[in-house]
């Protein structure tokens, strides 16, 4: 074939093609007869017709927001797509001229297709063999953004964007039936709003923070000229090098030139913009709970999607809900104070270091609302553990595992992929302390606190065994003598709340824990329905001395409950969620209900002010454990230390009526690890809640009622050396509950008689009264003394299995308290 007849031939082919793209657009007349005969249009326009009309436009990703509980300051982005959408008023009219002036000058005059655009083209395209010229309307370009985010397959992403005759002759299609759907304005809104603009920008809102860290609104004519150049080659400049910025700044002014000939600014303005220097500040917009405003908000930000990631309404799994956050353009304001966090971290790094063993955790709750202010930890929250020092685990340092200091995004102080938490001690007396009060037992019911307290409870092995029972002892190895709930939970007497768990019932006990929000997640079973252990608690009396797992978050808002009168609030990160059309999400509401009566609340929080060196509102304190923590605080507060066996954990919670403020010090790679000093953990949440305190006003606790305080008491007869069986029957003519203590104490009257009661002389209508035996080996003499340091209770001994029958079914390591805390 001669050279001439190929190249009329190839001409005539591209014509006939050009013919075929624009179908019904372009009338026959518009090309030459000889380029296409009538059949030939006519099959093109049967074609174009039958395709579907019917796009669906989907919302493209946009990133999420969120802000600490101001509501102003930031906290996190989330995002697939760092995208924000604007409405078509709030994008500024120098942008929407300078995109219109570099990709569709004639965007205003036509449907949708430029028809002689791209015949132009096509022709000039096959004549050069490569692609020279784009013939892509900006409705057209919007359509294939379009499809992009509407697909569902991978596959349909790539269908969407590449370069064939069968995709564009579907834009061009689409393009003319968005244009009968969508106004011109909603199009150029939608195209600036979704197009790509590099350097993980997509949109003008995101492109103007990353390159030029201001609003839009604030962009000169130079600046919306380079960000429109951007367009069609994102990523191809790089204004941070001098060959980029040159070839940067070359195609931001042939962009404001192009402004001058679309009459969008005259010569002079264009002249002038071209001398503005470019400054690209190249600021990347943050993503995710590494990248937060604050360092020490990592670990806040972690739990808050955490807790995202379990509401159902925003998907059917966690990925899809994950998505949902990445992609939806939510404005989240977080429970999260500033000054609490500031408060809190600043007391945790005063004492301890991020690569120490130990972790010194603080949660803050406000009582009432649920909402959580703060999670500050000795560890920096990242995923780089590249530099972490070997696990404090003997069996895993061996091996060579690393541990989770200084680095880690292990959820330690709320708990989730398998951390279920840390002993917590003596915290955990309050519970019994609810459970009495809901039985009718009032504050003053007086127990006989001896040095041990030998149970009914079955058991096996050697801790705690008193001749195969149960039996509590004090860690000063002393008896107390008769004691009131203020004063025991001022010392922190063991010997007194186990009786008083027995007397409450244990399993009421465990209950009250699971009212105010302990979640028993160190059980063995899948849900707390399978909980054996704390479904069936009758003879667990060393739950009361804190050897079930909590978290610092979990105990937190137990004591914030009583605080709030009863009403127990679940821990929630959120303030409030609106969507991206700014729709409040019910989801975001708190979530309260009553759980203990109001009277009963107010007592055990009479009660617990007594540990903390406060006066109770009816004065009846006489001790303290902790007397430093009501100077320092200098307000009105209310709580608890706790200690586990060998001081594997040390604990302090203490609340304002405002703030609730709980502290754990513990390995968090190895449970095991001992020494955990009250001198570490007590003045780290002393101080963060008097300095999280500040200009708050001092609040008071209100009062609880006289009958709930001093009760209906009535005297116990005086069974000293009478027969055990005229003693119980004495007793129960009473109508007390009797019981009768299977191991014998010293006392003066004859073996096998009657040494005593617990409680003695006043106890509760209907109370429970324990028959003490005589061994007649005469009195031991303990008198009573002061508690000092951390409590002569504070846990001592209290980790230590009583299960008896239940024994074989559960790990000894759960029945005994010494559980092992994964890292």
């Amino acid at each position: 074939m001669r050279k001439r007849d190929h190249n009329l031939l190839a001409n005539a082919a591209s014509l006939l093609i050009c013919g075929l793209l624009a179908g019904v657009v372009v009338a026959a007349a518009a090309f030459p007869a000889v380029a296409m005969s009538g059949l030939a249009a006519k099959a093109a326009g049967d074609a174009f017709g039958k395709l579907p009309d019917e796009l669906t436009v989907k919302r493209s990703p946009q990133i999420s927001y969120l802000y600490a509980a101001d509501g102003k300051t930031p906290l996190a982005t989330m995002y697939d797509e760092n995208r924000r959408e604007l409405p078509f008023e709030e994008i500024p009219e120098v942008v929407r001229k300078a995109v219109l002036a570099a990709e569709d000058q004639k965007f205003y005059e036509h449907n949708g297709v430029d028809a002689l655009g791209i015949a132009r083209a096509f022709v000039a395209n096959k004549q050069a063999g490569t692609v020279q010229q784009g013939a892509s309307t900006l409705t057209m370009q919007f359509v294939r953004l379009s499809i992009s985010y509407s697909a569902d397959t991978a596959q349909e992403v790539v269908d969407a964007t590449e370069d064939t005759t069968k995709r564009k002759v579907r834009e061009m299609r689409y393009a003319m039936a968005i244009e009968q759907r969508m106004t011109k304005d909603e199009i150029l809104a939608g195209y600036i709003n979704t197009a790509y603009f590099g350097n993980r920008a997509y949109g003008i809102y995101a492109a103007s923070k990353v390159y030029f860290d201001k609003e839009p609104k604030a962009l000169t004519a130079a600046e919306a000229a380079f960000l429109a150049a951007l367009v069609k080659f994102p990523g191809d400049y790089n204004a941070s090098t001098g060959t980029g910025k040159d070839i940067a700044i070359n195609r931001r002014d042939y962009v404001l030139q192009e402004m001058v000939g679309t009459g969008a600014l005259t010569q002079a303005e264009a002249d002038q913009s071209k001398k503005e220097e470019l400054k690209v500040v190249g600021k990347v917009t943050p993503n995710g709970c590494v990248q937060t405003g604050n360092p020490s908000w990592g670990f806040f930000c972690d739990y808050f999607q955490r807790w995202w990631n379990k509401q159902e309404v925003f998907g059917a799994t966690a990925y899809d809900r994950e998505r949902a956050l990445k992609s939806g353009g939510f404005r989240i304001v977080t429970t999260l104070d500033p000054a609490v966090q500031l408060a809190m971290k600043k007391n945790v790094d005063k004492r301890r270091k991020t690569t120490d063993a130990e972790a010194l955790m603080l949660a803050a709750v406000e009582p009432g609302t649920g909402y959580v202010r703060g999670l500050a930890v000795n560890r920096v929250f990242s995923i780089d553990d590249s530099k972490n020092l070997l696990s404090s685990d003997p069996a895993k340092k061996r091996k060579g595992i690393k541990g989770s200091r200084p680095n880690t995004t292990n959820p330690l102080l709320t708990g989730g992929d398998g951390f279920t938490g840390y002993q917590a001690g003596s915290a955990f007396k309050i519970f019994s302390i609810v459970a009495a009060l809901e039985k009718g037992y009032p504050l003053a019911t007086t127990i006989d606190a001896k040095d041990k307290f030998v149970t009914n409870f079955p058991i096996s092995g050697k801790d705690a065994n008193c001749g195969g029972y149960y039996c509590a002892k004090n860690a000063s190895g002393k008896g107390y003598g008769p004691l009131n709930m203020w004063e025991a939970f001022g010392k922190s007497i063991n010997t007194y709340f186990v009786p008083l768990a027995i007397m409450a019932g244990v399993q009421n006990t465990v209950n009250a824990a699971k009212k105010m929000g302990i979640t028993f997640h160190d059980e063995p079973g899948t849900n707390q329905d399978d909980f054996y252990y704390s479904n069936h608690a009758e003879q667990w009396g060393a739950f009361v001395l804190g050897v079930s797992a909590t978290t610092p978050l979990e105990l937190a808002n137990a004591y914030a409950t009583l605080v709030a009168d009863g009403k127990y609030c679940e821990p929630t990160p959120v303030v409030s969620i609106h969507d991206s059309k700014g729709n409040k999400l019910a989801v975001g509401d708190t979530r309260c209900n009553q759980v203990i009566k109001t009277d009963v609340a107010r007592a055990a929080t009479d009660a617990a002010r007594c540990p903390g060196g406060d006066r109770s509102a009816y004065n009846n304190c006489n001790g303290t454990t902790n007397q430093a923590s009501r100077g320092i605080v200098g307000k009105p507060i209310m709580g608890k230390t706790g200690t586990t066996d060998d001081s594997k954990s040390a604990t302090l919670t203490l609340s304002t009526r405002q703030l609730t403020i709980s502290g754990f010090l513990t390995d968090p790679d190895y449970a095991h690890n001992g020494g955990m000093s009250h001198d570490i953990v007590n003045p780290a949440v002393q101080y963060a809640l008097r300095d999280a305190m500040k200009g708050k006003p001092t609040m008071q606790f209100a009062k609880p009622s006289k009958k709930i305080a001093a009760g209906e008491q009535v005297s116990i007869p005086n069974v000293e050396c009478k027969p055990v069986a005229e003693a119980k029957s004495i007793l129960k003519n009473r109508g007390f509950e009797v019981s009768v203590a299977p191991e014998e104490v010293a006392s003066k009257c004859p073996k096998g008689t009657v040494a005593g009661t617990t409680p003695s002389g006043k106890t509760i209508k209907g109370g429970v009264v324990v028959i003490q035996v005589s061994n007649g080996a005469g009195t031991p003499g303990n008198p009573p003394g002061p508690g000092t340091g951390g409590g002569p209770g504070n846990g001592g001994n209290g980790g230590n299995g009583n299960r008896g029958f239940l024994d074989w079914l559960l790990p000894a390591v759960f029945i005994t308290g010494r559980e092992t805390i994964g890292g």
